[in-house]
């Protein structure tokens, strides 16, 4: 397998549609199926569905949980996951694999755990954008929307937008230690 990573100047949105290119022409190359996005407000995944032919791959998108904002929110209104499933994406929101209840205890008692303390490892050592990786296609994972026998591509970013892109193998959440990380084809060299 031949890769050429990609490494954008800056960390961000505008880095979005270059990234959802190199993973569709990645995926095409090495018939990959199944593509993750993380989308929070749908916009990404809306350009997504511009880029990707729709009838050739499995795309999953994964929002912010419920209240991720503020309690009782969802940055992604109605219509657009109604526009995005119409399509045939599946669309998934649930607790975040490397968050989840932890969170609270870090809100709450200022106490960092060690599912946040392996985001936080993550995002610090290669990008925010390949911890939402990582998290997101556990999360898709578990509720069976992606394989855990075959190479995926993750999509994720930093802030809005999408700036990583990953090819890995992903594992359920309860084996996260099982994911595999093969290549990583784009990504902000500053973050």
């Amino acid at each position: 397998m031949k890769l050429e990573v990609t490494l954008f100047e800056k960390a961000g949105m505008q880095n979005t549609e270059e990234t959802l290119k190199i993973a569709k022409k990645f995926a095409e190359e090495n018939n990959i199926r199944d593509i993750v996005i993380a989308s929070s407000t749908g916009e990404t995944a809306i350009k997504a569905t511009q880029i990707f032919d729709l009838n050739k791959f499995n795309i999953v998108v994964v929002t912010h949980a419920y209240g991720f904002v503020k309690p009782g929110y969802q940055e992604m209104p109605d219509e657009t996951r109604k526009k995005l499933t119409d399509k045939g994406i599946k669309v998934f929101t649930a607790g975040h694999a490397l968050a989840g209840a932890e969170r609270a205890f870090r809100k709450s008692l200022n106490m960092w755990l060690p599912v946040e303390l392996i985001a936080r490892f993550l995002r610090s050592t290669v990008c925010d954008g390949f911890k939402v990786c990582i998290e997101i296609s556990a999360m898709a994972a578990d509720a069976g929307l992606v394989p855990v026998d075959k190479d995926v591509i993750a999509i994720g970013g930093t802030g809005k937008g999408s700036d990583t892109a990953v090819l890995l193998r992903p594992a359920y959440s309860s084996d996260l230690l099982d994911t595999k990380v093969r290549a990583i084809l784009c990504k902000p060299r500053d973050f």
